[in-house]
């Protein structure tokens, strides 16, 4: 591993901070420094939508508002030279949070891995793909889900 290859998995890795925090803080901005503007998101696994960061965007700061409680812990994360110069990024994860309804509240757990595909853009490296794979899920019956 040379030089180059560290500074661009700390940049990568500092992306993926951004999105746990962006998420988290809902600071929904931040994300626009992790995706690119076209880039092709699926939540579907743990119950969300599939579709382009321009759409997804939106649509999380209106179904996380029911959850104002997150909190991401990230753990390892494999790095992958793909063709083109891409680089593959499979960080486990911890989200757990609460629902909130008003009098009931309901605390909720997402393990998994996201599975992101990083391009270098002039703006620097950007995800123009995030799959979120579901490895178990817990609390999310008391809602129906």
């Amino acid at each position: 591993m040379d030089l180059q290859d560290i500074l661009d998995r700390t940049e990568i890795r500092d992306a993926i901070t951004h999105y746990t925090f962006g998420i988290d803080l809902g600071e929904w901005d931040r994300l626009d420094k992790v995706f690119t503007p076209d880039a092709a998101i699926n939540y579907v696994e743990s119950g969300g939508i599939e579709a382009t960061y321009a759409e997804v965007k939106p649509w999380l700061e209106e179904n996380l508002a029911v959850a104002p409680n997150r909190v991401h812990m990230i753990g390892q994360i494999d790095f992958e030279q793909l063709p083109d110069g891409e680089i593959g990024a499979n960080a486990y994860f911890h989200n757990p949070m609460t629902f909130d309804f008003g009098e009931q509240k309901f605390p909720v757990e997402v393990t998994g891995i996201y599975r992101h595909t990083f391009t270098r853009t002039e703006a620097g490296w950007r995800s123009r793909k995030l799959h979120e794979t579901v490895l178990w899920r817990r609390g999310f019956e008391a809602l129906g889900m």
